[in-house]
């Protein structure tokens, strides 16, 4: 698949939460690309202080290329990326687009609640954050699919989340020997 999945990275990025997508993914044969959206640099800070090269920055992606967008939590990552007007309209492009996807874990999907995309949409979140949200569609669960929304609510479910991302675009298989992979079965 030469589709790309464009991994978010702000400043105070939650590093379990993109981290277990890009490794995942990449397992499972995806093109992931992590994406700085800290203006002019591709250097990005998680929340535990370890600086992370991105593959490209948000400047210099070709949207269209995409077919899903992750948004990760992490304070204050996910504020840094629920405010920046450019991962917003990435967000509302794909969630608009039922051929593309978003994935959003921890305080992640209060980029849809905030800029007012969550609609009718089921999700789960980080509990802190659900108030939020906006919505009463709030599940609690490892995970939450509707339709083209893939949500969690925080790090000890990264690797769910994960592997829930990867299923939308590998046959249960690849998602097998990945899971083998990783001594989870």
């Amino acid at each position: 698949m030469n589709k790309k999945i464009f991994v978010m990275l702000a400043n105070g990025f939650e590093l379990i939460e993109a981290m277990s997508p890009v490794d995942v993914l990449r397992r499972a044969g995806l093109h992931v690309v992590t994406v700085s959206t800290v203006e002019n640099t591709l250097e990005v800070e998680s929340a535990q202080k370890v600086k992370v090269i991105a593959d490209a920055n948000i400047a210099d992606i070709n949207v269209g290329e995409g077919v899903m967008v992750v948004i990760p939590g992490g304070f204050p990552g996910y504020i840094n990326l629920r405010t920046n007007s450019k991962v917003v309209e990435i967000v509302k492009t794909y969630l608009n687009d039922s051929t593309k996807f978003v994935g959003a874990i921890c305080g992640g999907p209060t980029t849809l609640g905030i800029n007012g995309l969550i609609g009718d949409y089921k999700f789960t979140c980080h509990t802190s954050v659900k108030e939020e949200m906006g919505s009463e569609k709030y599940e609690h669960n490892e995970v939450v699919i509707d339709r083209n929304l893939v949500t969690s609510p925080g790090a000890g479910k990264s690797i769910e989340f994960a592997l829930a991302l990867a299923g939308l675009f590998v046959d249960e298989e690849t998602i097998t020997k990945v899971k083998k992979g990783m001594e989870l079965i």
